[in-house]
């Protein structure tokens, strides 16, 4: 848990991802096409990947669906939430209030 919190600290926005997760692919991309530059951890990637699966687990109380994306250091949920952000107008003011953005 205090790795998944510490690297969720590190930048502005951090998604946690699988490689081949088209859901994952969509979100970096729209991040990117929105002008942030996102730390993306590949849990199946990484050594320390189920570790950090675990953790997130207990973070959501359920079973992660990846991506898992904090802004801010926060943990704001998957896509669906991150979507839902972003239709309604709220994910580039949240984006901007933690310095991701800087138009």
């Amino acid at each position: 848990m205090d790795r998944v919190m510490k690297l969720a600290s590190q930048k502005a926005v951090v998604i946690f991802s699988l490689s081949s997760c088209c859901m994952c692919h969509t979100i970096k991309r729209l991040f990117c096409e929105l002008g942030v530059n996102p730390a993306v951890y590949e849990l199946d990637e990484d050594p320390r990947g189920r570790e950090m699966e675990k953790a997130l687990v207990k973070l959501l109380g359920r079973n992660p669906s990846v991506p898992v994306v904090f802004i801010g250091g926060k943990l704001v949920g998957s896509t669906d939430r991150i979507m839902a952000l972003h239709l309604g107008g709220k994910l580039t003011p949240l984006l901007r209030e933690a310095g991701a953005l800087w138009l």
